[in-house]
């Protein structure tokens, strides 16, 4: 009795977790979005690239616990989307590039894969 509903609050934890990363990917979105449509570095881009970047080194710190349950394949590359996504934030900090929808594109389909 006490180990099935054990195993519910777990599943439960497990939905609650995946419905905050898909919170944080949605607001990453929505900010890339709208910085994207300004014509000069403005402060929703250094908000936008500020708040990925904080998005995603957070997803690297977890990925990488040695007590992430998710398959080690599947954290290698999570980690290199995230590498390549704080690359992207640092070429548009630099003025090097303005590719907000390719992280835009990347960041969700990752959302979407949150299902």
């Amino acid at each position: 009795m006490y180990q099935f509903s054990y195993a519910e609050i777990m599943e439960d934890g497990v939905a609650d977790a995946k419905e905050r990363e898909r919170q944080v990917l949605d607001r990453s979105i929505e900010l890339l979005r709208e910085a994207s449509t300004k014509t000069s570095f403005s402060p929703v881009t250094i908000e936008a690239l500020f708040y990925t970047r904080r998005l995603w080194i957070r997803f690297i710190e977890d990925l990488s616990d040695p007590e992430n349950q998710l398959d080690p394949e599947l954290r290698a590359n999570l980690i290199s989307i995230a590498i390549w996504i704080l690359k992207e934030c640092d070429l548009i900090r630099k003025r090097q590039s303005d590719n907000f929808q390719g992280i835009i594109d990347v960041t969700t389909i990752i959302r979407d894969g949150l299902k």
